[in-house]
């Protein structure tokens, strides 16, 4: 074990203190909607953070972790694969696939299905079985990625072809608002397409929904999220790009 991964006990307990905060906020967003306390699970994105956190993170049992630069990934992942349930939270790049697919267990922004496909030719040469979520530009902002709601239902029909991966859910990310509420409408629209698209459509494997972020995840848990991804209030300071 090197010195980066040996837990430090100050950053521990400041951590756990965090981490309880936000599981709390968690559970009781998922009650208010009559949800079990823990329907919705999190993701410790821990992008912003040195990679002594993950050591600390170990020690406090969480067990999944997002990253969204797989050119820094390498090094931040290296001796650590197996600590986490890894996952790929930014825009993946074609030509970062074969990069990806070995380090990571779950992408959450799959917003093509030629990356979809390629992602699923790559897990059959690595000999792996990484989770997709693709990810539908709910709100229509131009400065987001994401398959338009229209197009998805042809996307998900080519995902029931997938020999490795696996398409498990759905993703989107809200507008940013100063009152969570309006973030809602979006979550809202995205668990209909998830119905429609998955359990209405006879593919109950399409499941999980990734939606919900620093600012906004109780509301996503209160309409429906499975996985929210916080990395501000736990791990990282403020920044302003995606969490």
């Amino acid at each position: 074990m090197t010195a980066a991964d040996d837990p430090d006990a100050a950053e521990v307990a400041a951590l756990d203190g965090r981490l309880r905060a936000v599981r709390d906020e968690l559970a009781v967003a998922c009650r208010r909607a009559g949800r079990a306390p823990d329907a919705a699970r999190l993701v410790v994105v821990t992008k912003a953070a040195p990679p002594t956190v993950f050591a600390s993170l170990r020690a406090l049992g969480v067990e999944d972790v997002g990253e969204n630069r797989v050119q820094d990934a390498e090094a931040r992942l290296a001796g650590r694969g197996d600590w986490f349930r890894w996952h790929f939270i930014g825009h993946l790049q074609s030509n970062k696939v074969r990069k990806a697919v070995p380090l990571f267990d779950v992408f959450h922004g799959v917003d093509s299905r030629a990356l979809m496909e390629r992602i699923d030719r790559v897990a059959g040469e690595a000999g792996r079985r990484p989770e997709l979520f693709l990810q539908v530009n709910v709100s229509g902002e131009a400065s987001k990625s994401g398959l338009d709601p229209a197009a998805l239902g042809e996307v998900v029909e080519a995902g029931d072809a997938l020999r490795h991966a696996r398409l498990t859910g759905l993703m989107t990310m809200a507008p940013r608002a100063d009152d969570p509420e309006e973030a809602r409408p979006v979550f809202a629209a995205l668990a209909a397409l998830l119905e429609e698209h998955g359990r209405a459509a006879g593919r109950p494997a399409l499941r999980e929904l990734s939606m919900g972020m620093t600012e906004d995840f109780g509301v996503a848990a209160e309409e429906g999220a499975t996985w929210v991804r916080v990395g501000r209030r736990l791990v990282a300071p403020p920044v302003r790009d995606v969490d």
